[in-house]
């Protein structure tokens, strides 16, 4: 397959290395030699330098050849002339598009995207896709990561195993036997920063964080065992009313039970802004590490506080500062990984990566054949992939045990004619069935190779 990645920043560059890795004919443009250099020293893809939106440089690209085009690029502008230019010149089948500004995204233009209008297949809007990974912490808060499968009924949940946990230093094969009706598999443990698919022997214990895949209204139960019950979200503050947190609070609004929201936000103007387009939400205009005003919010008395202002160190900083007043609950927004091992020093119980989650969501419309989504565990470390068995595939009339999974990957939950199963080694796949699939990013290749034999594309 034949893919142009336009922009070579984090992520575009996450993106090409997953795709050059999977056997993809991948060509990567950015206007920073600098960048483009970085890429192709480190990965098996083509470079071009120039701008993304002229038709030489496109063409320099491989573009007349190109499956699919993905504009990455800083500029909401270019990418959409980017792919205007590759439907028109080109006629690349494919074409993704990341786009920030509201105003381009606001129901009332929706029409503004087709072929006949600006060819854009699929947009992908970072602080929406924030907003919901948000969203997704509060509805579990005692995780440090948190997606979901098959329409919302199985979720995956990152639980970090504490001192108290019930179920140290026990087989897992011992808890299969202990819980026989729960409906929820350890896929994936990270101990002493390597993740690994786990055996039934492996033993569990205190530090290491564990990705669990579990049947959405079976979470609570699963959250227990691990010693992280679930908590009602009643009261919670937001740091920063930008485009993320004003999206999170008009949600948390929004929601069937009632849940009583504050946003304490720097900027008068956008504070002000904020005011208007609340209706319970009170907003509090000033600095957000500001104790005093941390008290003001009750900070003492919330559940949660979730920091996502557009700065890492003061989305740190007040997540401590909030936790330390009382806050039960502190998740920040973090864009440098580098920071991210800094997080269980400073007691952050969660925090939600921009890059991750927007390359989640650009690879989720990546995919071929019938992979319905695909989820980036940590910086590129495992995939957890949802996906449609075919009767081509040969996964197709076999039980589990009989298939030959790759070491590092393991099957979190199937779906057979819209109910769920557990999987067990004599689970028998059937043409139809729906997978939750946790693979190590080396095993991705020969997931993708099991999921089917005829490659579809778009």
């Amino acid at each position: 397959m034949k893919i142009i990645i336009c922009g070579a920043g984090q992520v575009g560059w996450q993106i090409a290395r997953q795709l050059s890795g999977e056997s993809n004919d991948v060509a990567i443009v950015d206007n920073n030699p600098v960048l483009v250099r970085r890429a192709t020293d480190a990965l098996e893809v083509q470079g071009v330098v120039g701008f993304a939106s002229h038709p030489n440089v496109l063409a320099e690209a491989g573009a007349a050849e190109a499956d699919m085009i993905i504009a990455a690029t800083h500029s909401d502008e270019v990418n959409m002339v980017t792919c205007q230019v590759a439907h028109s010149v080109f006629d690349v089948t494919r074409k993704i598009a990341r786009l920030r500004a509201q105003a381009y995204l606001d129901p009332e233009f929706r029409e503004l995207f087709g072929r006949e209008h600006m060819p854009v297949d699929v947009v992908i809007n970072p602080e929406h896709e924030v907003a919901r990974a948000a969203l997704r912490r509060f509805a579990a808060p005692s995780t440090f990561d948190v997606q979901d499968f098959l329409d919302g009924s199985v979720r995956l949940a990152g639980i970090s195993l504490d001192a108290d946990c019930p179920v140290l230093n026990t087989p897992l094969r011992q808890l299969t036997e202990l819980f026989s009706s729960l409906k929820a598999i350890v896929v994936g443990v990270r101990r002493g920063g390597k993740l690994f698919s786990p055996d039934p022997g492996d033993q569990l214990f205190e530090g290491d964080q564990i990705y669990v895949v579990s049947e959405t209204s079976d979470l609570g139960r699963t959250l227990a065992i691990f010693g992280k019950p679930l908590a009602k979200q009643e009261r919670v503050v937001v740091i920063g009313a930008g485009n993320v947190g004003l999206t999170v609070a008009r949600a948390l609004e929004n929601q069937p039970e009632r849940v009583r929201v504050k946003v304490i936000e720097r900027d008068r103007t956008r504070a002000e802004t904020a005011a208007d387009l609340l209706e319970r939400t009170i907003v509090l205009h000033g600095d957000g590490m500001d104790s005093d005003l941390l008290a003001e919010a009750g900070i003492a008395r919330a559940d949660a506080v979730l920091a996502v202002t557009d700065d890492d160190k003061t989305n740190l900083l007040t997540a401590v500062r909030a936790k330390a007043l009382g806050c039960k609950i502190s998740i920040a927004l973090v864009n440098d990984p580098s920071l991210v091992p800094l997080l269980d020093h400073l007691g952050i119980d969660a925090h939600i990566n921009p890059r991750a989650t927007t390359v989640s969501s650009i690879l989720r419309h990546v995919r071929h054949g019938r992979v319905r989504s695909i989820y980036t565990i940590g910086d590129g470390e495992a995939e957890v992939i949802e996906a449609q068995v075919l009767s081509t595939s040969p996964l197709a009339g076999r039980a589990i045990s009989n298939i030959g999974f790759p070491e590092g990957a393991l099957v979190g939950a199937v779906r057979k004619r819209g109910v769920f199963v557990k999987p067990t080694g004599s689970t028998e796949l059937e043409e139809g069935d729906h997978l939750v699939i946790f693979a190590l990013s080396k095993d991705v290749p020969e997931i993708e190779r099991l999921l089917q034999v005829a490659v579809e594309y778009f």
